[in-house]
């Protein structure tokens, strides 16, 4: 018979020896080195440092050094999914190393992420951290379609499902996840950047919780698995009334064509462009595509300020690259022509216009664990 594992922390490691693990695998996971990385968490662990505070505070501030360090393009997109992929190696050392495992595990959960996400290492370290604290966990890693989330549920019987999305424009994917799982009786608590400021948008798709991180969400469980308060049965329009008028639908119908027509006008309209390559014309296509997106995610939310947060984090990003930000406005201009006969749509990128004017680029800022 086996011990039962430790009780972990539940506040991070303080001193200088956290801080000195997490920039030596920094180092590591910046150099691309990922055996570096692995005896960088084991000498960690050797040192005292538990096992929880290892994947949020020294790997998970890491990676969210890694998002810093892109936005601000002082890495590139390849050291980026590399960083990625090292830190996931990171993880496996760490489950690799000697513990005492639980006899008999609290419970058993689903911890996941939505169909379409593939920023997969939040729902780990999540799922890692719950195991530490003896719950039973199936991890079903990235891009988990609905149905077959639904029939592992069937199979499992959880206590609960963990959803994980850090893209707002998953939200409507996210939404169908959530009453899916409520209507086979599986309550669902949410987390990620996607949801919102304070899980805003988890609120408002009808999740049962909503937890801005690791700790709280293994702390919410340890409290008790609740059961869906919401109707077993019910459509996206129960949530969000808005979504009657059909914009947001519209707009997901029809974005080939308005990224298409965009282009078009922006080369009338902007001279510069008739000097791009195929691989700037590719770009600024892409841009375009997402910028439609997440006004659709917007629509389907009825928050104009997500809409608004998009654009000016995409002008800081433009910003850092040293590309104009200004064309954003001209692109929102362009836009606005094409769907002026949409109320809601229309006011949404009349604000997002009127954010940009308002907002002053900079390159975001270096922080060690941002």
């Amino acid at each position: 018979m086996t011990a039962a594992p430790p009780a972990p922390r539940t506040q991070p490691e303080d001193g200088q020896q956290l801080t000195s693990v997490r920039e030596r695998l920094w180092a590591a996971v910046i150099d691309g080195d990922e055996y570096a990385a692995v005896e960088v968490i084991r000498a960690g662990l050797d040192s005292g440092l538990d096992e929880e505070t290892v994947l949020l505070d020294v790997i998970g501030g890491v990676q969210r050094r890694v998002g810093v360090e892109w936005a601000a393009d002082r890495i590139s997109v390849a050291q980026e999914h590399a960083a990625t992929a090292i830190n996931e190696r990171a993880v496996a050392a760490l489950l690799g190393h000697d513990r005492p495992r639980a006899s008999r595990p609290v419970g058993r959960v689903t911890v996941t992420c939505v169909d379409g996400e593939w920023h997969a290492l939040p729902a780990r370290l999540v799922a890692e951290v719950l195991r530490l604290r003896g719950w039973q966990v199936d991890y079903l890693g990235a891009q988990t379609p609905t149905p077959h989330l639904i029939a592992h549920l069937h199979r499992t019987n959880p206590a609960a499902v963990l959803l994980s999305s850090s893209l707002p424009t998953r939200l409507p994917t996210a939404h169908a996840a959530i009453t899916a799982c409520q209507a086979v009786g599986v309550p669902v608590m949410v987390g990620g950047a996607a949801f919102g400021p304070g899980g805003r948008y988890a609120r408002r798709l009808g999740a049962d919780r909503w937890a801005p991180d690791a700790r709280a969400a293994a702390a919410d469980l340890e409290a008790g698995a609740s059961h869906p308060q919401t109707p077993a049965v019910r459509q996206a329009v129960d949530d969000l009334p808005h979504l009657a008028d059909q914009e947001y639908t519209m707009v997901v119908r029809s974005r080939p064509q308005l990224v298409k027509q965009t282009l078009v006008d922006l080369e009338e309209r902007f001279p510069a462009m008739a000097s791009y390559d195929d691989a700037q014309r590719e770009r600024t296509a892409e841009d375009l595509a997402h910028i439609v997106d997440f006004l659709a995610a917007a629509l389907y939310v009825d928050d104009a300020e997500l809409f608004a947060n998009f654009l000016t984090w995409t002008a800081d990003i433009l910003t850092a690259r040293k590309v104009p930000a200004h064309s954003l406005v001209l692109g929102l201009d362009v836009l606005g022509r094409q769907l002026r006969d949409f109320p809601r749509a229309s006011t949404l990128l009349e604000q997002g216009a009127a954010a940009l004017a308002a907002h002053r680029p900079s390159a975001p800022a270096h922080g060690s664990d941002a």
